[in-house]
């Protein structure tokens, strides 16, 4: 009779169970409740706040505000201010005489800007023609000589291997010896000059 009044006061109904189940269950969902952080609550953006105010770092055009790829033609500026450059050389001293650049006869490429993940990046590419004329002293006559300066195409950061390519007007009275003399020293003389006004060119390009 002992055994069956300890068994019998031990033991617990199904519903019993239940209830202390879920009243266990609601204890830790409240408990974990009362740690958690609170919610955040809503926040109106004044005119200070960093987010709304609007990207002034982005490049490009205002469509382009993600910064994404965007290129654009910048030989309306390039073109000219080779040209520009080129003539302003100025007189160079040969062995015979002196030559100049009188114009720039042939300036054929582009030159542009990309923009790409907000990050600007210029190039070009280009060739020229160079109208040169000389005044120089052939074996003791003085003598007008005219010719061209071709600079085959070139690209940015190539100006190291800059070449050029020197043809003189026809002129029957000259000496073949001559006229090799007067094409080595203005292919010569002339290439440093020009490369420097270049490379001048490629930093204003640059700094756009």
């Amino acid at each position: 009779m002992t055994e069956a009044v300890v068994s019998s006061s031990s033991s617990s109904s199904p519903s019993e169970k239940e209830e202390q189940k879920g009243a266990s269950y609601t204890y830790w969902v409240r408990k974990i409740t009362e740690d958690a952080a609170p919610l955040p609550l809503p926040h109106k953006l004044s005119p200070q706040d960093p987010q709304s105010q609007p990207n002034s770092a982005t490049l490009g055009s205002a469509w382009n505000r993600a910064g994404t790829w965007e290129e654009k033609s910048l030989n309306n500026w390039a073109t000219p201010r080779i040209k520009e450059l080129l003539v302003s050389v100025g007189t160079i001293k040969l062995s015979s005489g002196t030559a100049k650049v009188e114009e720039v006869t042939k300036c054929v490429g582009d030159a542009f800007l990309v923009i790409v993940r907000n990050k600007k990046r210029v190039g070009y590419t280009y060739e020229l023609t160079l109208k040169v004329k000389g005044e120089l002293n052939l074996r003791g006559e003085k003598k007008s000589v005219g010719g061209h300066i071709d600079v085959p195409e070139f690209s940015f950061g190539e100006l190291d291997d800059l070449q050029m390519q020197v043809k003189l007007n026809e002129d029957k009275d000259m000496l073949p010896q001559d006229k090799t003399e007067i094409c080595n020293d203005l292919k010569k003389l002339f290439l440093e000059p020009v490369r420097e006004k270049l490379l001048q060119f490629e930093q204003e390009l640059k700094d756009r």
